[in-house]
């Protein structure tokens, strides 16, 4: 045994006092409470009659000279004189939760190995239990929204993403971006429209007045959810990446159908001269080099129609990143697809029945060019996490690992 006054050590944790450290390859540091006094737990009025010390409690604190480190304390008992048969309560104290085996401290430090890692990993460093782990992830991770701690969410984003690759078995993310930050809001069990309805109607009123849009995919069930619950308040905005998804598809399906019909008409060395058409049609015009500009001139020529569809989907991409008014966008987009119509290309036609279906809610772009581009960068990281932890299928832990990985830096630093 070693008294503290021949070790001095700051353990940072309020009203204790070491009373003795033993050093025997880890550090056994037995502190006492300072704290006087605790509330009944009976009546809950504050008394301070003590009566004896309740059983010894060691618990896993943060590391000292790279050795583990264990507090152990006796908490003091006090008697309430107010109640019937006078019941004793255990004090309660700040810096650890009842019947965990850790200091709070020492959880939070847990918390933040885990952004970044899995449970298993973090296990096996720290040398503690898998289900200890997840038992400090439960303690102090939601499975749900705090919405006391949001002020605003200002826009919505709507998205669904497959549990498990392969399978059908969507489920409805549900995330909002304000000031630049992405926060994760829900994860809907399915993404029925139904269930998207009862989320969306369970915001509070006041956070409701702040929403400026909801960004979705051209899903009906996420448009008419939104539309049942918020009706003209807010804007819903078909975003426009997956609009572009639509009609670039299109090119694409009509380069694999001319790619295949030059590849019988021409030599086998007129053919090859074509190598690499596919990734130069899906550059940006303003990053072609002058090689690519010529390969693209020699596919023109072997096929006019695709040098036209090629033309209108830079057209369109045009218009949406012109700093528009709502009415002059649609107007552009109509003037587009009476082109498209009156030419001879076929590839667009059934984007144009989309794009005339949903027109109000493509051309509510225009109004603050909101879009749910955050929403892919989310479902990007979801899609990292799900290998990191070797697949997630249940949304309550998917929740909690997104928010690790978004907020975890801020909320549980040390």
């Amino acid at each position: 045994m070693a008294n503290d006054t021949l070790f001095p050590i700051n353990l940072d944790i309020p009203n204790v006092k070491v009373i003795d450290i033993n050093m025997d390859g880890y550090y056994e540091i037995f502190v006492e409470s300072t704290k006087e006094g605790c509330n009944c737990h009976k009546c809950g009025k504050h008394i301070t009659k003590q009566h004896g010390l309740d059983r010894e409690i060691r618990l896993k604190h943060l590391s000292i000279l790279e050795k583990d480190t264990y507090i152990i304390i006796r908490l003091p008992r006090y008697q309430c004189e107010s109640c019937l048969k006078q019941p004793t309560t255990t004090q309660q104290v700040s810096w650890f939760i009842r019947r965990s085996p850790f200091t709070i401290a020492y959880e939070m430090y847990v918390l933040s190995l885990l952004i970044g890692s899995n449970a298993q990993e973090v296990s096996q460093k720290e040398g503690i239990g898998y289900a200890s782990v997840l038992g400090i992830i439960n303690r102090h991770v939601k499975t749900n929204v705090d919405w006391d701690k949001i002020k605003s969410l200002s826009q919505l984003g709507l998205d669904e993403i497959s549990l498990k690759k392969g399978h059908k078995d969507f489920v409805t993310i549900v995330s909002t971006k304000v000031n630049g930050e992405i926060k994760i809001l829900a994860i809907l069990k399915d993404r029925k429209k139904e269930t998207v309805k009862k989320f969306l109607s369970s915001i509070p009123k006041n956070l409701v007045k702040t929403i400026r849009s909801v960004c979705s995919d051209l899903y009906d069930g996420f448009i008419n959810a939104a539309k049942d619950v918020f009706g003209k308040r807010v804007r819903i905005v078909a975003d426009r990446f997956h609009v572009a998804k639509l009609y670039r598809g299109c090119l694409d399906s009509l380069r694999k159908k001319e790619l295949k019909r030059l590849k019988q008409d021409l030599s086998k060395n007129e053919y090859d001269q074509l190598k690499g058409a596919m990734w130069v049609l899906r550059k940006n015009t303003n990053d072609l080099s002058e090689e690519n500009k010529a390969l693209l001139d020699k596919l023109f020529e072997y096929s006019p129609d695709l040098k036209m569809a090629y033309d209108f989907q830079n057209d369109l991409t045009s218009i949406f990143n012109m700093d528009l008014p709502r009415k002059t966008g649609k107007r552009k987009i109509n003037s587009w697809i009476t082109k498209v119509r009156k030419s001879n290309v076929e590839c667009y036609d059934k984007f144009l029945s989309t794009l005339e279906s949903y027109m109000t809610e493509i051309v509510n772009y225009f109004v603050h060019r909101d879009s749910s581009g955050f929403v892919e960068g989310l479902n990007n990281k979801i899609k990292v996490i799900k290998r990191r932890c070797y697949g997630i299928l249940n949304v309550d832990h998917l929740f909690q690992r997104i928010f690790l990985d978004l907020s975890g830096r801020k909320v549980f630093s040390l």
